[in-house]
């Protein structure tokens, strides 16, 4: 389980939308949405906005759930077997209440930016990049992104 922010802004005439820069175990390096995995026993909402300041340093208020995506992989292992990956991840809509832009240090991302949305498709992103941007522009009645 996992929460993530889609932070939208209106800046200098370009709709922009704050991404962070994940770090794969592998090193490689893809824009994301910010947000991360749930600790045991902790809220979505708490989630989202824990993981927002931690990579971001922006404090947020939530203003709505844009909708729930759901994922399913099969990662190789060291010994030659496979791990079925089950993933819920659930993404609100935010605004900024506090904060300055920062970087993350010692932790999952290293970068944070706002990016103009119209750009988003010439950055080396993950999909769930494209799934945010969709459930905020659609607004799903389900909650739900196209595949």
């Amino acid at each position: 389980m996992a929460a993530y922010a889609a932070c939208v802004r209106e800046a200098a005439g370009a709709t922009e939308i704050l991404l962070t820069r994940w770090i794969a175990p592998d090193g490689g390096k893809q824009w994301t949405l910010p947000g991360g995995g749930m600790h045991h026993g902790e809220d979505p909402i708490a989630t989202a906005v824990r993981e927002v300041g931690e990579e971001t340093g922006y404090t947020i208020e939530l203003i709505g759930l844009i909708g729930i995506d759901s994922i399913n992989r099969r990662y190789p292992r060291p010994r030659g077997e496979s791990t079925d990956f089950h993933g819920i991840r659930i993404i609100y809509e935010d605004q900024i209440t506090a904060g300055e832009l920062r970087n993350e240090t010692n932790g999952s991302t290293d970068l944070a930016a706002w990016h103009p949305l119209d750009a988003v498709i010439d950055l080396n992103r993950v999909e769930l990049v494209n799934i945010g941007i969709e459930l905020w522009r659609t607004r799903p009645a389900l909650g739900r992104a196209s595949r």
